[in-house]
């Protein structure tokens, strides 16, 4: 294989549970990885759009070879249904199912914010934390109407046979808890491997959510790891040490403070306690990087979406490594002796 033969593809670059204003021609998706080894396919997240951004791409559901959720929450999860739903039409069902490997059930609700006034009622009590296991089955369950049709009357293949969604199992003895310890100091677990690839995860931070990942795929030619959503923290490090390609999220600071700084209501508040705790700037992804001794840095899951390229190029601008903001769909590659791709 060559380097043009181990890449990713930024099907979505945009973070966030929102569509992000103005919409036109040049807006960012929401975020969804794939990463591309020879004509094989893995695809990490599925933010909104990402099915039809992996036709886009030029990719076929029959090239698919396992879906891997960093975390789940909607942005990275709102097109699972789709990707399964409309890409039952491009899959035979001849074969091993598709494996979607994402974050077990969390075990018990998060701490209600020490800013509410009322504690919230949480959504659906008998089952408030499903894992992605439990999360894939609920979606088809909620489509029966539709599969059923397709079926029993157009003979077309079962999601629920064509995929195969499992909860990754965080080891023992490491002092994980949801709530109190959701990133303990550890080091890098697989959780998926073939004849191409080796998948590594490793708990990041990102709360209220937990568990939530990053992963790091590590082929012969070359390896890249993508942050999921995280504030800077040190398995991170752990996970990109050398690696050749790191994946970051990025978050404006600035914005936030535009967006949410000027109210004096509980909502906003708490929305500027959990960028803060939860997210990472661009100058402490550069940092992080070069920490790791990453040999390149690409920053997408960007927020807001719609700031302009240049605007967090500049924030970038001085850095010790090489730091690419990818558009939606570009191309890079992550082997060892690589080219960026047009």
């Amino acid at each position: 294989m060559t380097d043009t033969e181990h890449r990713i593809v930024t099907l979505g670059t945009a973070g966030g549970p929102r569509w992000w204003t103005p919409i036109d021609a040049h807006s960012r998706f929401g975020i969804s990885t794939a990463v591309a080894v020879g004509d094989r396919v893995y695809l990490v997240d599925a933010g909104l759009g990402a099915g039809r951004q992996f036709t886009r791409a030029g990719f076929r559901m029959d090239q698919l070879a396992g879906v891997f959720l960093t975390h789940l929450h909607s942005d990275h999860t709102t097109d699972l249904a789709n990707l399964a739903l409309f890409g039952m039409f491009g899959l035979s069902g001849e074969g091993a199912p598709i494996p979607i490997i994402g974050p077990g059930d969390r075990g018990e609700l998060p701490p209600v914010s020490p800013r509410a006034t009322v504690p919230p009622r949480p959504v659906a009590p008998h089952l408030p934390t499903p894992g992605t296991a439990d999360l894939f089955r609920l979606l088809m369950e909620a489509q029966a109407t539709d599969l059923n049709d397709r079926v029993l009357d157009a003979l077309r293949p079962s999601p629920t046979d064509l995929f195969d969604a499992r909860d990754i199992a965080i080891p023992a003895g490491i002092g994980y808890h949801p709530n109190d310890a959701p990133t303990p100091d550890m080091d890098p677990f697989t959780v998926f491997e073939d004849d191409r690839v080796r998948v590594d995860a490793i708990l990041v931070q990102h709360p209220p959510i937990a568990p939530a990942f990053a992963f790091r795929f590590t082929t012969d030619e070359g390896s890249v790891a993508i942050s999921g959503d995280t504030a800077p923290c040190a398995n991170t490090v752990r996970l990109a040490a050398d690696v050749d390609l790191l994946l970051h999220e990025a978050i404006s600071f600035e914005w936030v403070a535009e967006a949410y700084g000027s109210r004096d209501d509980e909502t906003s508040r708490a929305s500027i306690d959990h960028h803060r705790k939860s997210h990472t700037s661009v100058e402490e992804a550069i940092a992080l990087a070069q920490e790791a001794g990453a040999r390149r840095l690409a920053l997408h899951h960007l927020v807001p979406g719609h700031l302009p390229t240049d605007a967090w190029l500049r924030a970038a601008a001085g850095a010790d490594l090489e730091v690419l903001v990818p558009d939606d769909l570009d191309r890079i590659s992550f082997a060892r002796e690589r080219a960026l791709a047009a």
